[in-house]
């Protein structure tokens, strides 16, 4: 996940650079050194990186350095589509959403859809050891070890990894990690926490509500007129007809799902807090891949909301899922 956000943070900070800076190039004489050039050597410095040392600070810094790369590798990603080379290709900035959304997909696919076997929780503790074994333990992160450990009971080896994490070194300087500074899992935590102090939960419906009416009658305004103004004035404009069409359906779609779920909200609001996490993947998966064709660069503004209000949405499903079971059995 580093590395995703790496990658749409340096898009972003590129086009808005290359904007203020009225597009230089670097080169002359004929020469042109692109930017996907660099792209691909940051992602060859991370591997390089991963390959060659271990150690808890390496990790982190070949994520960022391969997620920028990536960055740089597909913000050309219109030259490569259309055959005169087009930078400013209109539909480059969906089809560079499609692929980070694609990139999340198969993420959260491979992390956390079933529980993990005690010999992955082994290959955890293992590969923690061994950057113990680089650079000691700091109390946090030999509980972490012992914590891995424990759930790997049963797993052959356990006994000698043990004594491995046994025979690392303490170490009581806690390395620089950039990931940690803004811990999503942690977070989370607090949102649950605010949910179950029972600070929010009562206004919490309502904003979500809102803020998804809001987002829809935003989209339906983008797409509708220039819809209407394609099919009464079909000119080949860019975007065409197709791209609005979809975009204004997904947006109607959401818009269903949110009634859906203010309509279930009085009889059972975990019920509707679904629905509601229906309608913002949709926004995510549907509806903002035609806004980067019509909106361009400026349709990350609507993803930011979707991705915080779906973190909200998660917290307060597992805090009253976590209630409805009891804190003995949670």
């Amino acid at each position: 996940m580093a590395m995703l956000v790496s990658a749409v943070a340096t898009v972003l900070l590129v086009r808005a650079f290359l904007a203020l800076a009225g597009y230089p190039q670097i080169g002359g004489g004929g020469l042109h050194i692109a930017h996907v050039l660099w792209g691909g050597l940051l992602m060859i410095a991370g591997l390089v990186l991963l390959l060659s040392f271990a150690g808890p600070v390496i990790r982190p810094l070949a994520a960022v350095l391969s997620g920028m790369g990536l960055g740089l590798f597909i913000d050309e990603v219109g030259k490569f589509v259309t055959s005169d080379n087009n930078y400013f290709y209109r539909p480059a900035a969906a089809l560079m959403y499609v692929i980070v959304a694609g990139l999340v997909l198969v993420v959260h696919l491979l992390h956390g859809r079933r529980p993990h076997h005690p010999s992955e929780h082994l290959a955890g503790a293992v590969d923690q050891a061994v950057a113990g074994v680089v650079g000691g333990f700091t109390p946090r992160r030999r509980a972490e070890v012992h914590a891995q450990l424990r759930h790997a009971e049963g797993a052959p080896g356990v006994a000698e990894a043990r004594a491995l994490v046994r025979a690392v070194p303490d170490d009581p300087v806690e390395l620089i990690d950039p990931l940690r500074l803004v811990n999503v899992r942690r977070l989370g935590h607090r949102a649950r926490r605010a949910l179950r102090a029972g600070r929010t939960a009562h206004v919490l419906p309502a904003v979500t509500a809102t803020v998804l009416i809001v987002q829809v009658g935003y989209a339906v305004a983008s797409f509708g007129p220039p819809l209407l103004d394609r099919l009464r004035h079909p000119t080949g404009q860019s975007p065409g007809s197709l791209p609005l069409a979809l975009g204004l359906a997904s947006s109607l779609a959401c818009g269903v799902l949110v009634i859906v779920g203010l309509n279930r909200l009085r009889r059972d609001r975990t019920a509707g807090y679904r629905w509601f996490h229906r309608a913002l993947l949709v926004n995510l998966l549907f509806t903002r891949v035609f806004e980067f064709d019509v909106e361009q660069f400026l349709a990350a503004l609507s993803v930011l909301v979707d991705v915080v209000l779906l973190a909200v949405v998660t917290a307060a499903i597992t805090q009253r899922r976590t209630a409805a079971i009891g804190p003995g059995t949670a």
